[in-house]
C-alpha cells in the first residue's frame, strides 16, 4: 500500500518549524512507500539526510517495532560524517518524542559500546564500510539483521572507483542474500547516474530523483596586492589578505589539499591572530578526541575557523558557516562544488567562496574550476572492476561468519556489481590464496587461512578472528607511529618523517611547536617547545590529483594565451614573459622548451615539457623518458614533475625530441620499467595488507613499517622468481597500470599529441618552466648549488627581466 507523505510525522514536524519538505523529498518518500530503491541526487543544502531517512522514520513509527529492532542501516565514507547525520537526526526525532535510538558505529566506538549495540540494537545505526564489514563478519548476521528495512548509502559517488566500494559492494551482495532489504543512495555530484544505479542495487528498476539548485554559488579569486609566486605551494604572500577574509564573516572554513599545509596555514594565522579570532586545525591524522571536539564546537559555535583537509569535505551539515575558502588549486571541480557547499548549508542560499593560488598555474586552474561549475561541467565518475586482494579479505570475513561453498559464495559475489565480470578461474585462484597462500606459499603454516570440510569451507584457526577484526579495510595508510606529548596523545604521525629527526629537533603537529624526543616501540614522544624553524610533517599521500576534465579546461585557457581574463599585475608580467621568450601551448598539442644553464661550474642542459595531465601521468611519462634517453648514450641528471609541467636535466643536448614520445613507448619500456621500479614493491605491499598475507596489526603488537617492507620485498621476489603467475604478483599489475600509472590516461596523451609537438629551443628557462627549475633544485641540491641562496638568486634574476619588459 502507497503511504501519503503527509501521514509522516517528519512534515508534521517541518510544519511546526515554519519549514515545508521539497518536492524531491517527497517524491523519494512515495518511490520507496511504492518499494523501490532509490538515489537521491540533490545539491549541497538540499535535503538529502531529512529525504533519504524520512521514509525509515515513518515506516518505524507506524509499524510500531520493539525498542531493540535494528531497522536502517546507514552507511558513509567519513566518521565525523556519522556523527553529524546523527545530530542532524536527532533533532526531529527529540522534538517529536520519537521512540528511535540512533547511534554511531565506528573504529572510534569503544569495544564496550560496540558489544551492547550488538546485544541490544539500536533502531538506526550510522557506520562505514569497515566497520560494515566486521559487522558481516559475526556469526550471529542472520539474528542481527532479520527486521532490517532500509540501508542508506551516504556520498554514494564516492564508492564507484575505490577499493571501499568494492569492500561495501560485496558485503551489500551478501547481506542480500541474508535479508532483502530497499536500498538509498545519496550523492550531491553525480554525473553518471546509470552507473549509481548499477552500484546501488544492481537493480534496473531503481529510481532516480534529481533536483539543481536554483542559485549559483558566489565563486571569487583572491585580490592581493602582494605577486603572486610563480612556484611552490605556499599562500603566505596573501596571509594577510586571508586573515581579513576571515575577520569579516562570523563562520568560515579554510579547505586545503594536504594535511602538512593545514599545520602550516593554521600556525601562521594564529602567528597574526590580533582580533583573537577562535581558529582551530582539523585533519585526519589528529587524535579522535580532538577531532570530535572541533567537529562538536563548530556546531555549537564556539569555533569561528577551522583550517581543514577533505576530512571536512563530505555532507556535514553545518548551516552556520558562511565562507569557504580554498587554499591552493581545487584539483576537481566536483571537489571544490563539496568543499563550496558547506558555506550556506541551503538549497536556495549561494555559497559563498574564495579561491586562493599559491603560484601562478594555480591562479589558471581557480580561473577555469569557476568556469566549469558556471557551466555545471562535473568530472566523469571513475570506475573500476572488483579488485581480488578486496575480495580476498572478503573471503576471510565470510569463512568467519560461517562456513561456505565454493559455487554459494561465487554467485553471490557476481550479484555485488564490481564484480559482475569475476570468472571463475580468478575466483579459484584468489579461494586457494585464502586457503593455503597459493602455489609458492603453501607449505608456510602462517599463510594457510582457511581449512575444508567436505565440500564447505571454513577458517583454519579462530586466532585468525583477532586478526582479522585488527586489519580489516581497504586503505592502507602510511606507515604510522602515536604522537605522544606529556600524558596525552595529539594523534598519528608519518614514521618515515620521525624517522628523520634527532633528538631535539622541532616540528609542528596539530598546531603545536613540539621538540622531539624519543621512538619507544610505536610511539613517539615529544614535548611542547617555545624554539622556531619547525619541519612540517608532510603527510605522503596527501596530495590531490588533477583532474582530466579540469586538466582539460587549463589546456584551453592557455591555448588563448590568458586572453580576454582580468589579471594581476603579477600574472601578466609572468603572461609576458612567456610570450617574449616563448610562446603559450595549443590545446591539443605538446609544448617542449630546451635551454641550458650554467650552476657553478657545471653546465645542464634541461628539457621541460607542459602536457597539463597530472603528477601520476607526469612521474610515469618522466620515467619512461629516461629510459629512452639513457638508450641513446645520454646521462640524466634527474627530472621532477608536478601536476602541469616535467622537467628534465641531461649531461648533453637532446636532437631527436620526437623519439622520445612515439606510442610504442607504452610497449617497449613501460613493462621494463615496471619490474625495476621500486614502486612497484610499495604497490605489492598494500596489497599484501589488504588481502591479508600479511597483518601489520597484531594483538598487544603492531609492525613496524620496516618490517612490513622487509616481509612483503622478501616474499615479492620469491613469488617472482617462483611462481610468476601467482594472484597477487596480477593484482599488483592491474592495480600498477590504472594507479601507479595511469595507463589510460597516459595512452590518450600520447595519442592525442602525435604529430603535434611543439619544440622551442630556448635561450633561457621560461616562465612556465621557471616553477619547475625551482622546485628541480629545491628537490635535488648539490654541491655546486647552496639550495636557498642560488633559488633565490635565479627568482630574482628572472623577475628583473620581468620588470625589464
Amino acid at each position: 500500500m502507497t503511504v501519503k507523505y503527509k501521514d509522516n510525522p517528519i512534515d508534521k514536524w517541518l510544519k511546526k518549524k515554519g519549514w515545508f519538505l521539497y518536492d524531491h523529498q517527497v517524491e523519494v518518500f512515495n518511490l520507496i512507500s511504492q518499494g523501490y530503491d532509490v538515489i537521491l541526487h540533490a545539491p549541497t543544502g538540499g535535503g538529502k539526510t531529512i529525504g533519504g531517512f524520512m521514509p525509515s522514520i515513518n515506516d518505524f513509527i507506524n509499524n510500531k517495532y520493539e525498542s531493540n529492532v535494528f531497522h536502517t542501516l546507514y552507511i558513509s565514507p567519513l566518521k565525523a560524517l556519522t556523527v553529524d547525520v546523527q545530530r542532524n537526526l536527532l533533532n526531529p526525532i527529540n522534538d517529536l518524542n520519537l521512540n528511535i535510538k540512533v547511534e554511531t558505529r565506528t573504529s572510534d566506538t569503544s569495544a564496550y559500546n560496540k558489544s551492547k549495540q550488538v546485544k541490544k540494537p539500536p533502531n538506526f545505526l550510522m557506520t562505514t564500510p569497515e566497520s560494515f564489514a566486521l559487522l558481516m563478519a559475526r556469526t550471529d548476521i542472520t539474528e542481527l539483521f532479520k527486521n532490517l528495512k532500509f540501508v542508506i548509502i551516504d556520498e554514494l559517488h564516492t564508492f564507484f572507483d575505490s577499493k571501499r566500494g568494492h569492500l561495501l559492494s560485496l558485503n551489500l551482495a551478501r547481506l542480500r542474500s541474508i535479508k532483502p532489504f530497499q536500498t538509498i543512495g545519496l550523492s550531491a555530484t553525480l554525473k553518471d547516474t546509470d552507473l549509481a544505479k548499477k552500484y546501488l542495487s544492481n537493480n534496473e528498476d531503481t529510481k532516480l530523483v534529481s533536483t539543481y539548485s536554483r542559485v549559483s554559488p558566489k565563486i571569487t579569486i583572491l585580490k592581493s596586492d602582494n605577486r603572486i609566486p610563480w612556484s611552490g605551494h605556499s599562500p603566505r604572500y596573501a596571509l594577510s589578505d586571508i586573515y581579513l577574509e576571515v575577520i569579516k564573516f562570523k563562520s568560515s572554513i579554510l579547505f586545503v589539499n594536504t594535511r602538512a599545509q593545514a599545520e602550516i596555514l593554521f600556525e601562521s594565522l594564529w602567528a597574526i591572530n590580533n582580533k583573537n579570532k577562535k581558529i582551530a586545525i582539523h585533519h585526519g591524522s589528529l587524535e579522535k578526541d580532538l577531532r570530535k571536539k572541533v567537529e562538536r564546537e563548530i556546531v555549537e559555535g564556539h569555533i569561528e575557523c577551522v583550517v581543514a583537509t577533505s576530512s571536512l569535505d563530505l555532507g556535514l551539515d553545518w548551516g552556520n558557516i558562511d565562507l569557504v575558502m580554498q587554499i591552493g588549486a581545487p584539483k576537481g571541480v566536483a571537489r571544490l562544488i563539496q568543499r563550496i557547499g558547506r558555506a550556506n548549508h541551503t538549497i536556495n542560499t549561494p555559497s559563498r567562496a574564495i579561491l586562493v593560488p599559491t603560484n601562478c598555474f594555480e591562479f589558471v586552474e581557480c580561473i577555469a574550476a569557476k568556469e566549469c561549475i558556471k557551466l555545471n561541467l562535473l568530472e566523469d565518475e571513475q570506475y573500476s572492476e572488483g579488485s581480488l586482494d578486496v575480495l580476498a579479505q572478503h573471503i576471510v570475513g565470510v569463512a568467519i561468519s560461517k562456513k561456505f561453498k565454493k559455487e554459494e559464495l561465487y554467485e553471490q559475489v557476481k550479484k555485488a556489481w564490481p564484480y559482475r565480470n569475476l570468472n571463475e578461474e580468478d575466483f579459484e585462484k584468489t579461494l586457494s590464496f585464502v586457503e593455503n597462500g597459493g602455489y609458492s606459499l603453501q607449505g608456510y603454516e602462517e599463510y594457510s587461512r582457511l581449512k575444508r570440510d567436505g565440500e564447505y569451507f571454513k577458517i583454519k584457526d579462530k586466532s585468525l578472528i583477532t586478526k582479522y577484526r585488527m586489519n580489516v579495510g581497504a586503505i592502507v595508510e602510511a606507515e604510522m607511529l602515536r604522537l605522544r606529548v606529556s600524558n596525552r596523545y595529539l594523534g598519528n604521525i608519518e614514521e618515515w618523517f620521525i624517522n628523520g629527526l634527532s633528538a631535539g629537533d622541532t616540528f609542528i603537529f596539530a598546531g603545536k611547536r613540539l621538540m622531539f624526543e624519543k621512538v619507544v616501540g610505536n610511539i613517539a614522544y615529544a614535548k611542547i617547545t617555545a624554539l622556531d624553524h619547525q619541519k612540517i610533517p608532510s603527510f605522503k599521500g596527501g596530495n590531490l590529483p588533477l583532474s582530466t576534465h579540469l586538466s582539460k579546461s587549463v589546456r584551453k585557457i592557455f591555448s588563448k594565451q590568458l586572453d580576454g581574463i582580468d589579471l594581476p599585475d603579477s600574472l601578466k608580467k609572468w603572461s609576458k614573459l612567456q610570450s617574449k621568450f616563448s610562446s603559450f601551448p595549443n590545446e591539443n598539442e605538446l609544448l617542449v622548451e630546451t635551454f641550458k644553464r650554467k650552476t657553478g661550474k657545471q653546465e645542464k642542459y634541461y628539457m621541460a615539457l607542459h602536457p597539463f595531465e597530472g603528477r601520476n601521468t607526469h612521474q610515469t611519462l618522466g620515467f619512461l623518458i629516461l629510459r629512452r634517453i639513457k638508450k641513446l648514450g645520454i646521462q640524466p641528471f634527474g627530472f621532477v614533475a608536478n601536476d602541469y609541467s616535467i622537467l628534465f636535466s641531461f649531461s648533453q643536448e637532446i636532437e631527436d625530441i620526437g623519439f622520445l614520445f612515439s606510442q610504442d613507448i607504452l610497449i617497449e619500456d613501460l613493462y621494463e620499467w615496471l619490474e625495476e621500479t621500486p614502486l612497484i614493491k610499495r604497490l605489492f605491499r598494500e596489497i599484501a595488507i589488504i588481502s591479508g598475507l600479511i597483518y601489520k596489526n597484531l594483538p598487544g603488537n603492531q609492525k613496524t613499517g620496516k618490517q612490513v617492507t622487509f616481509n612483503t620485498d622478501l616474499i615479492y621476489e620469491v613469488l617472482r622468481k617462483h611462481d610468476p603467475h601467482h594472484i597477487l604478483l596480477k593484482i599488483t599489475t592491474e592495480n600498477a597500470k590504472k594507479d601507479l600509472i595511469d595507463l589510460d590516461r597516459l595512452s590518450n596523451f600520447l595519442f592525442r599529441i602525435k604529430n603535434k609537438i611543439k619544440i622551442n629551443r630556448l635561450n633561457r628557462a621560461s616562465a612556465l618552466a621557471f616553477s619547475l627549475l625551482f622546485e628541480y633544485h629545491k628537490e635535488t641540491p648539490d654541491k655546486n648549488e647552496l639550495d636557498n641562496f642560488y633559488l633565490e638568486k635565479l627568482e630574482k634574476e628572472l623577475l628583473e627581466e620581468v620588470n625589464a619588459l
